[in-house]
């Protein structure tokens, strides 16, 4: 038994001191017991490590938890999720992945996988949904391929492909998956780093460190910048983002996301590209808090964010490619395109290094 601890606190050396090393299988000797011990990949923000000591055939074996201090699981099932706003979608966007709305799904575009629209006098007008659909009414022209349900008491004057059907109750709404709570908490742990007093610029070619950060004014990043993500980023004004800007999560993020908030309205364009920590499953989530009808507006090449509005919208144009979008009503102008990853089913966001790394559990097994 102490020996299979003594593998244990070996493992948690190496840990702590590389949080990002790769998993690793390796044994060790404690007088005449053998120890084997196991350190897997990072997974939701933790490493479960194993530990066996062996001593001529008797074992003992401990497993322990390692992982970041703070962090919050959500589940994005969809490709895009719209409150009572509504999705409205222009010529040629598109969402390769299923859609919920709580409000109408309007438009022109294309929905490939699945389509939902709760409440009774909701519908679904215009776009062509690939598979299916269910909404208190479907109306012409949209076009579904696979079946409709729809609610009685509700029109359905659409072209439908397979099966039509029809049910007496409303379709439940779903809420925003993050509740302000969480919202709350990320405010707080950005204001416990770094605190900067009104407008910050950065431009022209600079590579900054950034986060855990609140600043109290707006944030312009322009022309050919990089951020490297250390913690939370919070801006009570705006934030504006433009011109060959990248954002990228530090490495020690892990398979964990980090956060980028904004209680002011969000601008993006021109080549802004978003990058996790180079680990599965790890994102930029950009959120903003102001409930404008441009809370957040992405336009001209911009790549590979989670955006999530609260109460505001979210505008999409002009070639733009993200891997989800959530808020209260969306807009996907011409060309836009919503391309799901299944990374998104279960993501955690972590605080990043500044939150430090903590022992969960410790147990026998």
């Amino acid at each position: 038994y102490y020996a299979a601890e003594a593998g244990i606190e070996d493992a948690l050396l190496r840990v702590r001191n590389n949080i990002q090393m790769s998993p690793l299988n390796y044994s060790l000797t404690v007088g005449t017991t053998s120890v084997a011990i196991t350190i897997p990949a990072m997974s939701g923000g933790v490493r479960t490590i194993d530990s066996q000591g062996n001593n001529s055939g008797i074992i003992r074996s401990l497993r322990t938890v390692y992982g970041f201090t703070d962090t919050f699981g959500t589940s994005f099932y969809y490709g895009a999720q719209v409150g009572a706003g509504g999705l409205q979608m222009n010529i040629g966007s598109e969402v390769v992945g299923n859609v919920f709305a709580s409000g109408n799904i309007t438009g022109s575009g294309k929905i490939y996988n699945n389509a939902i629209v709760s409440k009774n006098g909701n519908s679904i007008s215009g776009v062509h949904v690939l598979q299916n659909a269910k909404a208190y009414s479907c109306l012409s022209p949209a076009q579904i391929d696979g079946n409709l349900t729809y609610v009685t008491g509700g029109t359905r004057t659409c072209s439908v492909s397979g099966s039509i059907t029809t049910q007496s109750n409303e379709i439940a709404e779903e809420p925003l998956p993050i509740p302000q709570s969480q919202i709350d908490a990320w405010k707080n742990e950005a204001a416990a780093g770094q605190v900067i007093n009104g407008n910050l610029d950065i431009t022209n070619n600079q590579s900054v460190n950034m986060g855990p950060v609140k600043i109290t004014g707006n944030l312009t990043v322009s022309n050919n910048v990089t951020i490297t993500m250390t913690g939370t980023i919070y801006v009570v004004g705006n934030i504006s983002l433009g011109n060959n800007v990248t954002i990228k999560l530090s490495s020690s993020y892990a398979t964990t996301g980090g956060v980028v908030m904004s209680d002011g309205d969000i601008s993006i364009s021109n080549n802004v590209y978003f990058l996790g920590s180079g680990q599965a499953g790890s994102y930029v989530m950009v959120i903003s808090n102001s409930a404008s009808n441009s809370a957040i507006s992405i336009s001209n090449n911009a790549e590979n964010a989670v955006l999530y509005t609260t109460v505001g919208t979210l505008n999409v144009s002009n070639n733009v490619i993200l891997v989800e979008a959530t808020g209260y009503r969306v807009v996907l102008n011409n060309n836009a395109k919503i391309s799901y990853s299944s990374g998104l089913v279960n993501i955690y966001f972590a605080s990043g290094p500044s939150g430090g790394m903590e022992v969960k559990s410790w147990i026998e097994q």
